[in-house]
């Protein structure tokens, strides 16, 4: 009695699920411009879906690049490896810290570039919020206060290298500006050899005091005290009494003005 039950309650259930399928199918001439235009609707906002995916997709993109973005078109290359040399200079490896000394050259170029900053946010991030500008123009507005930067500090000798050495002829802009992808590039070379530069001349007096020290042991005879040990306690109280990194940092960045 039960399995009768329960197979008559399945053939009803059945025959509704049949009954739905031949009402949906049941279309009347009438109803179909209407179902066109939900069509139509529902392509429409698939559409807007699928843009506000992709453009969800490049926001994430560009932040993921976000760090390698600050040191390619900022001068924070040019401030990270001076203080590291400085740090290598005096004797101390782990003092101060890679976190210190990387959070300094942050904020040093947040004083440099805050200018650029600003002004990349008034002409092209503040209007492409607002809706005024597309994401094309705007782009390049945010770009030229940094391009402007890059081409007071760019060497003219690596973008002619980097030119010659590209495998494809690509088209000068109309503007006659160097192209992002030569002019970025030769930025940062230039930024890594003037740090070098500059950091050459930070080890100067540090070489100088380890000759000096090196020199007194060998005339006492103390042939086997190395000379690194000696000559530290020397080097860190010289850089306190010039006030070394206070001095470092203000001619870093007046190097900028």
């Amino acid at each position: 009695m039960k399995r009768f039950h329960l197979l008559l309650s399945l053939t009803i259930l059945v025959l509704i699920a049949m009954t739905g399928i031949a009402n949906a199918q049941e279309i009347a001439p009438t109803d179909a411009p209407e179902i066109g235009e939900a069509f139509d609707d529902a392509v429409a906002e698939a559409g807007g879906l699928s843009k506000r995916i992709i453009q969800t997709f490049v926001l994430v993109t560009v932040l993921s690049l976000a760090p390698g973005i600050a040191m390619m078109v900022t001068c924070l290359p040019f401030m990270l490896i001076v203080l590291s040399i400085l740090r290598q200079g005096v004797g101390l490896q782990q003092a101060p810290p890679n976190m210190l000394i990387v959070s300094v050259a942050i904020f040093l170029t947040y004083f440099v570039m805050e200018p650029v900053f600003k002004e990349a946010w008034v002409a092209g991030v503040e209007p492409l919020l607002n809706g005024t500008l597309s994401e094309e123009v705007a782009f390049k507005e945010i770009m030229q206060p940094f391009r402007l930067f890059m081409d007071a500090r760019v060497d003219p000798g690596a973008v002619d290298i980097l030119r010659d050495a590209r495998p494809i002829e690509t088209a000068q802009p109309v503007d006659g500006s160097t192209p992002l992808s030569l002019l970025v590039p030769a930025f940062v070379l230039s930024e890594i050899q003037r740090a070098f530069e500059i950091g050459f001349i930070v080890l100067l007096p540090f070489l100088v005091i380890d000759l000096l020290v090196a020199s007194i042991l060998m005339a006492m005879g103390m042939m086997m005290v190395p000379p690194a040990i000696v000559s530290l306690p020397f080097k860190v109280s010289f850089f306190v009494l010039t006030n070394g990194w206070v001095a470092v940092s203000g001619a870093l960045v007046r190097g900028y003005s």
